[in-house]
């Protein structure tokens, strides 16, 4: 992989970071305390979707930098990534449902549960920590 390339993922992964960082006063909530914020309640859904979608654009980027098919749906980017040995594949069993959380998030905004999204908060730093350092090593070989 070329300097470009990975500088590519590199800004992706600033992305991923930086929300996960923004995330983090989130993960202390209660389920009433982020129900009754609607402000931290959208901001939450912003930084999630931006941060599963720079995950999902790494895969892409990945994917075909290595003359594989890309998959037909996003699920699937985490589960070849892991079929590929770039992440663990358990960490991207775990991380696949994260792309029907942001297919909700952008389509299905107004029937979200509330619960779900701060779950999902809770568990994305430990699961996107481990893609990056996962991403990270296989770049730097």
């Amino acid at each position: 992989m070329n300097p470009l390339e990975k500088e590519i993922i590199r800004r992706k992964f600033a992305v991923i970071v930086e929300n996960l960082n923004l995330l983090k006063p989130i993960q202390n909530m209660t389920q009433e305390e982020y129900i009754d914020d609607i402000y931290k309640r959208k901001a939450t859904e912003r930084l999630l979707q931006e941060l599963i979608e720079a995950a999902i654009d790494i895969n892409t980027h990945i994917i075909t930098q290595t003359k594989n098919m890309v998959p037909d749906d996003y699920y699937e980017s985490f589960i070849k990534m892991g079929e590929l040995k770039i992440i663990p594949r358990l960490i991207a069993e775990k991380l696949a449902p994260s792309a029907g959380l942001r297919n909700r998030l952008v389509h299905e905004y107004d029937t979200l549960e509330h619960p779900v999204i701060l779950n999902a908060v809770k568990r994305a730093e430990e699961l996107y920590s481990e893609y990056i350092k996962a991403v990270d090593y296989y770049i730097s070989e």
